[in-house]
Parts: C-alpha cells; sequence; structure tokens
C-alpha cells in the first residue's frame, strides 16, 4: 500500500494528463514512488492511462468525497453526525460493525472512495470502484431489541426514494426488501446488519450502495440487470448526493424509531414496483412460489396472494422476481 495513491489519485481526478515529474516535485519524491503509487492504484482496479511525455490521467473526471461538500448537504443537522470518509476499506459495513461493537458513537457514518470487499445481500458482493458507486455505512442505535426492527430496510428505501425525488431522479421505484430499481435494473441497494440483544438495547449498521457511473466491464461482472444515475441523464457529486441521502436517512430513521415501519408503509406502498403485480419468489430450498403481491404488514412482511391462499414471506427467506 502506498500512502501517495489517494492524494495522487486527487490530483488526477481532474481528468487530465499529469507529468510523473510534476507529480513528483508536487508530493517531493520520486517519480518511482509516484509509480509505485500508481501501480498500487491499478491493483485496486483503478484504471490510469500511461503516456510516455505526457504522464498519467484517469479515463475521465470524477469528483472525489468532500467532507465540506457532505456535510453542507446535510444541513442544520450536520454537527449530529460523526462522519468519517476514508480512501479504501474492504467493506464500509464490516468496518463499522467492528467500530460498532467497540462503542462508536450513535450516527456514525462511513463512506469509502473504494470497497475492496463490498458486501451485498444474500452473500452477493457490492462491486465498487473509484467514481463509479458512492458506497457508505450508517450506525443507527435504538433504544428496542433488534426483535423491534423488523421493517427497518424498508423504511430505508423511503429515505432512499425521497433524497433521489430531491435529486430529480425521476422514474425510480422500489422492490421488496431493500432495492431501488429504475427501468428494472437495480440503481441502488441496502444492506442492514444488527448488533445487540433480541429485547434490549441494539445497533444498526445501515450500508448503501448507489451505482453512479459503471464502466462496461464492471456490469458485466453484476449478476443481476444494473443500471447508474450516468445512464438516466442524472449528474450528481458524490458529497452532496451523500449528504442529501443521510439527512433523509435521519429523518425517516427518528419517524421510525417513535411510530415503527406502519408510520411509513403507505409511503412506501407507493413506490414499490410489484404492488398488486405477478411474481415468483424463489425460494432458500430452490422451489419457486408463484403469487400476486397485495400488501405489505405493519411489520415489513410481504403479503401475497398464492394457490395456497394469502402467505406472508419474511425479507432474506425469498428472492422476488416478476414472472406468472
Amino acid at each position: 500500500m502506498s500512502a501517495l495513491t489517494f492524494p495522487i489519485l486527487q490530483v488526477l481526478s481532474d481528468g487530465k494528463f499529469h507529468s510523473g515529474e510534476d507529480l513528483a516535485d508536487r508530493f517531493d519524491v520520486t517519480r518511482a514512488t509516484v509509480w509505485n503509487a500508481i501501480q498500487h492504484a491499478e491493483n485496486l482496479g483503478v484504471e490510469v492511462f500511461s503516456v510516455r511525455g505526457r504522464g498519467y490521467k484517469l479515463p475521465q473526471a470524477v469528483d472525489m468525497l468532500d467532507e465540506q461538500v457532505v456535510l453542507t448537504a446535510i444541513g442544520e443537522q450536520r454537527a449530529w453526525f460523526n462522519l468519517q470518509l476514508l480512501d479504501e476499506v474492504d467493506s464500509t459495513n464490516s468496518y463499522l460493525m467492528k467500530q460498532a461493537a467497540k462503542g462508536a458513537p450513535h450516527v456514525t457514518c462511513v463512506a469509502a472512495h473504494i470497497q475492496t470487499s463490498g458486501k451485498g445481500r444474500r452473500g452477493r458482493i457490492w462491486v465498487s470502484h473509484l467514481g463509479a458507486s458512492l458506497t457508505f455505512s450508517l450506525l443507527w442505535r435504538f433504544n428496542c431489541g433488534a426483535a423491534a426492527l423488523s421493517g427497518l430496510s424498508l423504511a430505508v428505501g423511503v429515505a432512499l426514494m425521497r433524497a433521489f425525488q430531491q435529486l430529480g431522479v425521476q422514474g425510480v421505484s422500489l422492490k421488496w426488501p431493500n432495492d431501488v430499481l429504475y427501468d428494472n435494473k437495480k440503481l441502488a441497494g441496502i444492506l442492514i446488519e444488527l448488533q445487540g440483544d433480541m429485547d434490549g438495547p441494539s445497533a444498526a449498521v445501515i450500508g448503501v450502495g448507489v451505482n453512479l457511473r459503471l464502466p462496461e466491464k464492471v456490469l458485466k461482472r453484476i449478476d443481476q440487470p444494473a443500471i447508474d444515475l450516468a445512464s438516466i441523464g442524472v449528474g450528481v457529486n458524490q458529497g452532496e448526493l451523500l449528504g442529501t441521502l443521510l439527512r433523509h436517512l435521519a429523518e425517516v430513521l427518528r419517524t421510525f424509531e417513535e411510530d415503527g415501519f406502519v408510520a411509513l408503509r403507505a409511503e412506501w406502498l407507493s413506490y414499490h414496483v410489484y404492488h398488486n403485480r405477478p411474481v415468483r419468489m424463489l425460494m432458500p430450498d430452490g422451489r419457486d412460489v408463484h403469487g400476486t403481491v397485495r400488501d405489505v404488514a405493519e411489520d415489513g412482511i410481504l403479503l401475497v396472494e398464492t394457490a395456497l391462499g394469502m402467505q406472508r414471506f419474511s425479507a432474506g427467506e425469498i428472492s422476488l422476481r416478476t414472472g406468472t
């Protein structure tokens, strides 16, 4: 690992060529040290063009996360947040789970430019590249036990929808229990991990990933249809996006804390792309269950009308697909 990798990437983030000599002078190091830092960036999956006589450049300009931009977007509640911006980490969720166990304060947010082992739902990998996606995790401590947090991922989905609407992202919808879709393709995802007793105080680490500008080769590595903000004509600064998401998350989580998912249920249903539509549910044992989505219960359980009548399905038990 090179301590200069991300300072150099910050310089290269303008999308222009910078010579090795200029970079070496800027950081008061040798050109070999600059080369080693570039090699480390490439090992992290960052594509860096190197042209003899011109120097190094990124394929395109990248807006790096800036703490002040994030805090400004959060607004009046900015002092409430303990914000940590990391250059690289294996997984923001894994990192924050460890910090939570050590007593990290309520409303700690960890965001990273690059995740090397990002975590998705059902054991999937969340693909993360520099400038390609926004990945962050938020620690929220509850006085209630983990058993009372059913429906939390749906509440988080409401917060994401509000943030996207504020930023002018039209045509997005929710897929139970934790995806944001555009044109039936995944734009953002949610992963929640819990600590604490079932009946006592608990902590939730809420991981969110938003696709910003995914290279074609990255899209091919994702095991489901995906899309990014750039593809739908939305350009937004990463810091502004993160701050806006955090502001709406804080608002929604306070509502959830006080009144539960029931206070957000009607709004969530208005966003659900599969409401009153036929679906095919892939069960853990390999079976398919066909039915029509009719409702979501006050605890976030999906209610599906099947050949056997109305059935209840819990998040984590099934994978939802369109179909008849």
